[in-house]
């Protein structure tokens, strides 16, 4: 009898075990070994396109070109593919990748809300270089093509299947009415993972295109808009799209599907627009498909007065209203824009910096709201639907920086010395040690309306309440300031033991394995 304890059959399941090293693993050649992944870079990005991937990856150097360092410095950038796809009522998702990887997205998709599963192909080192992980793949997907309960399925290759070359272009386009959609987002390919909705947004926009030019196609759930729509591109805050659509009503104008969207079939009421809003400007292959529609596209966002003025002069004009229609939008809503801005007014010097591709926008609201922001950095890549706030930043003496690295953010924020450092967890984490309060960019400040009058007053109170931590954050930094740092951190009560021979060999091991990667780049 068996005496474990047990509350489930995951004891019971059978293991799938692969070959040890130095049989099928040794084909599959260095990049694929067991330690690869997208910080591997150059070694993973050959491989793929050795695999026959050599478009994709084109594609991907075109759209998302690359800044000073060549792998991602966030979170796994197929997260935010995963998150476009979870988000969308009737629409499944696999990921084909490595099983730490599948864990790791799937572990925080849950913790980001997610409330569906994520369904996973795994493969061992012979079905990868056999092609047996296709077969699989395709297999999985016609169990799930279920038309009574998804309207598409989204088939992502992380890393290593990308850099295998298996080809989820050979998928069936459709399977008993479910649309199949097969992207690629590995880490080496695509830089952030605001760049990876774009991926997924693309694909399906394209799909849904190719699509309403055959034939008709199914209405959104609340029928066609009785005026001209403004497709808004880029995840708001709830509220966002109800101030954008009070400001463009005196314009005869109404706002258009948000993308990423929630359903399918709201990608062809985006297609039905008039004008594309590239709220946020990383959407390149999504503009794209709506280029290939027909669609003008308008860059910035309705961001404070100044902002908001261009940006309803700009939508006014690409549709082609009258100077008097703009002029009735701008004034009903510009006035109240100064009166918020002037009754919730920020006082003090801001490093700001994040990869949600906000950044930009975000600084606008600050500098109007009466702060000093010297430093402004975005990992994402510069673009043509940011190029108006840039300027608009750097004519405020702003230093605007584009794929700007995590030490490019540090060295910002220890050199300006600010009342305020926003930015990204390790930006954040740094200032505290300085003793400079911080907040967190994507759960504190882009969470947050940012359009029109809700906007002009949603940053000051959290904004004005940490730069009045700065007494609190002098004591800490006081009372921490002799339990060491690094590896000398914690309290000793004598000094600690330094061994700098031992810190020697280790470091001329690491001279050695980087002069090791540079030969091999040479070769």
């Amino acid at each position: 009898m068996k005496q474990e304890v047990t509350y489930d059959e995951a004891a019971d399941v059978e293991v799938i075990k692969g070959h040890p090293h130095g049989d099928v693993a040794r084909v599959a050649g260095a990049a694929l070994a067991d330690d690869a992944g997208c910080h591997s870079g150059a070694d993973m990005a050959e491989a793929a396109r050795l695999a026959g991937k050599s478009e994709v990856l084109e594609k991907f150097r075109a759209d998302y070109p690359m800044g000073p360092h060549d792998k991602p410095q966030s979170m796994c950038p197929a997260f935010g593919s995963l998150r476009v796809g979870l988000r969308m009522k009737r629409v499944a998702t696999v990921l084909s990748g490595s099983a730490c990887c599948v864990y790791g997205l799937t572990f925080v998709s849950h913790f980001y809300g997610a409330r569906r599963s994520v369904g996973y192909v795994p493969f061992n080192s012979e079905t990868l270089v056999t092609g047996k992980l296709f077969e699989d793949i395709r297999e999985s997907v016609h169990e799930l093509a279920d038309p009574d309960r998804y309207d598409a399925i989204v088939v992502t290759n992380l890393c290593v299947p990308t850099a295998s070359g298996v080809p989820l272009r050979l998928l069936p386009k459709e399977i008993n009415g479910v649309r199949i959609v097969g992207i690629d987002v590995p880490g080496f390919g695509v830089p952030t993972h605001a760049e990876a909705k774009d991926v997924l947004a693309g694909a399906m926009l394209t799909y849904a295109r190719q699509e309403a030019e055959a034939g008709p196609v199914a209405a959104p759930v609340g029928g066609r808009s009785s005026r001209p729509t403004v497709a808004l591109l880029g995840e708001m805050f709830p509220a966002d799209p109800m101030m954008i659509g009070q400001m463009l009503a005196p314009m005869g104008l109404a706002a258009g599907p948000v993308l990423p969207c929630r359903e399918w079939r709201e990608l062809y009421a985006a297609l039905d627009c008039s004008v594309v809003a590239a709220i946020h400007p990383f959407y390149t292959d999504t503009v794209r498909a709506f280029r290939a529609a027909g669609r003008p596209v308008v860059g910035s966002a309705p961001v404070g007065h100044d902002g908001t003025a261009a940006w309803l002069r700009g939508i006014g004009e690409t549709y082609g209203v009258s100077a008097d229609q703009i002029a009735a939008a701008q004034n009903a809503a510009l006035p109240a824009i100064k009166g918020a801005l002037a009754a919730t007014p920020i006082k003090g010097t801001i490093t700001l910096s994040g990869y949600e591709g906000s950044e930009l926008l975000v600084a606008r609201l600050l500098i109007e709201s009466g702060a000093e922001v010297p430093y402004v950095g975005t990992a994402c890549a510069k673009s043509e639907w940011s190029a108006a706030d840039a300027a608009w930043l750097e004519a405020k003496g702003v230093t605007v920086k584009y794929r700007a690295s995590l030490e490019d953010d540090c060295a910002a924020m220890e050199a300006v010395k600010p009342d305020l450092a926003i930015g990204t967890t390790p930006v954040v984490q740094k200032a505290k040690e300085l003793g400079v309060p911080g907040l967190y960019f994507t759960n504190l400040i882009s969470a947050r309306p940012l359009m029109g009058v809700a906007g002009a007053g949603s940053l000051a109170e959290v904004i004005n309440a940490a730069i009045a931590n700065k007494d609190r954050m002098d004591r800490m930094t006081a009372f921490f300031e002799d339990v060491g740092h690094a590896d000398t951190a914690g309290v000793w009560e004598g000094s600690p033991n330094l061994r700098p021979d031992f810190r020697a060999q280790h470091q001329k091991k690491l001279d050695k394995m980087a002069r090791a990667a540079k030969a091999r780049e040479m070769i």
